[in-house]
């Protein structure tokens, strides 16, 4: 898939630690994902679930509950996905449970 401009795509990659690392609120933020970030102007792909519990190698990284991926056509599609009044939303609904979250921005070639 390559980039409708010639800037290249933003990846945009969340990692959510939970307060409550239920099977339950992991749900409840999976599909808050789904809700509010899935459809924004320039996205290219969208993708959210929860940590991989069986898979176990001494370089996965395991200190999360939650991860997001989205990937959009450039910079200015992330920047307006970053202000825009669906991500702002998705803030205010869900950080009361958030432990920690780390967040990952790369261009990538298409």
């Amino acid at each position: 898939m390559t980039s409708p401009s010639s800037q290249p795509l933003l990846v945009h990659s969340v990692y959510f630690a939970l307060e409550d690392r239920s099977r339950k609120a992991r749900e409840t933020l999976t599909a808050a994902c789904k809700k509010l970030l899935a459809d924004h102007p320039g996205t290219m792909f969208f993708a959210v679930g929860p940590v991989a519990e069986e898979i176990q190698w001494s370089v996965s990284d395991r200190d999360f509950d939650v991860a997001l991926c989205i990937v959009l056509a450039n910079k200015a599609s992330h920047d307006q996905y970053q202000e825009s009044p669906a991500h702002l939303r998705f803030i205010e609904e869900n950080a009361s449970n958030w432990k920690q979250i780390r967040s990952f921005d790369s261009y990538a070639a298409g």
